[in-house]
């Protein structure tokens, strides 16, 4: 075989090796937008079947069951620091995320409630240079900016009325959920995204039941569709939901993971406008597009221009 042949042979390589990568990550981004997604169907469940004033016991009643499921399926408990750590990340991105989040879906009417997951990839990106080291590049920070644009034109009428325990429980749900993704990023995953999807829903779980008992007393009553809305919560939104996240997130760059959770608001609004007959003005429909535009353009690294000379915040 001739110099020629090998150099080329060892190119083409080299091009299949870097398709087959981007292909993988596509098809890792793509898997872990389905969680941010299904998490968007939370606002109109919660209306339609959720009993009102529980949003403790609606955090419980969606974290726990899907925890014990995924932990009884993956049959793996945590070792040495994993307990205090699967507690820590149980508490953040479960245990107080999720009353955080039922509380604001109860307290803001319409979709305002989702307006402040779209500042998610702000905080993400401050809180991954002290912990994770990663650079927050000028690029993604102004799609970030744009994004949480596109989402408070879609979700801030006029109208909208803003309780301010409504937007404090927003914001820091929002804070909650991005110190638990930036530190799952720095202590990895030990085992498979199932059991450590469980370990976190399972600690969170219980994390918010002595509240709830305290706070709300006894759990309430519930009907036939107050079951299928927390079979959905539990099992699609939580169990499935948050085995895909955890998988990307291991996976994917801190930066382009904290963007996914903007499409959570885009599909509350979608099904605003389908389910419950909310219209959606021209601004609005802007704002979907900008948001839209923002989402996918952060996952790229920017132009080559850019690249070359990184503008950096640090």
């Amino acid at each position: 075989m001739s110099t020629t042949q090998r150099v080329g042979g060892a190119a083409t390589q080299r091009v299949r090796g870097a398709t087959t990568q981007q292909t993988g990550g596509a098809a890792t981004t793509l898997s872990t937008a389905l969680a941010p997604i299904v998490w968007g169907t939370t606002y109109v469940v919660t209306t339609l079947f959720l009993p009102p004033d529980h949003p403790l016991w609606s955090g419980a009643l969606r974290a726990l069951p899907a925890g014990l499921i995924a932990v009884a399926l993956a049959r793996h408990l945590p070792r040495g620091s994993w307990w205090w750590k699967a507690l820590v990340l149980g508490t953040l991105n479960i245990g107080a995320f999720f009353p955080l989040l039922f509380l604001a879906a109860y307290l803001l009417p319409g979709g305002v409630a989702a307006i402040f997951g779209a500042a998610g990839p702000l905080f993400v990106a401050v809180l991954a240079v002290p912990l994770l080291g990663e650079r927050a590049t000028r690029w993604r920070l102004g799609w970030g900016v744009l994004a949480v644009g596109g989402v408070a034109l879609i979700v801030l009428g006029p109208g909208a009325a803003l309780s301010p325990t409504g937007v404090l429980a927003g914001v820091a749900s929002t804070v909650s959920m991005a110190l638990g993704t930036v530190l799952s990023k720095r202590w990895g995953r030990p085992v498979g995204p199932v059991a450590y999807a469980g370990w976190q829903l399972t600690a969170g779980g219980l994390a918010i039941l002595p509240v709830a008992f305290l706070l709300e007393g006894p759990p309430p009553e519930l009907d036939d569709s107050a079951i299928a809305g927390y079979a959905w919560l539990s099992l699609v939104g939580a169990l499935l939901a948050y085995t895909l996240w955890f998988r990307g997130v291991g996976h994917l760059p801190a930066g382009a993971v904290a963007f996914l959770p903007v499409l959570s608001p885009l599909v509350a609004a979608l099904l605003g406008w389908v389910v419950l007959a909310e219209a959606l003005s021209p601004v609005q429909l802007a704002g979907f597009a900008l948001a839209l535009v923002a989402v996918s353009s952060a996952q790229r690294q920017g132009p080559p221009v850019l690249r070359r000379h990184q503008e950096v915040i640090t």
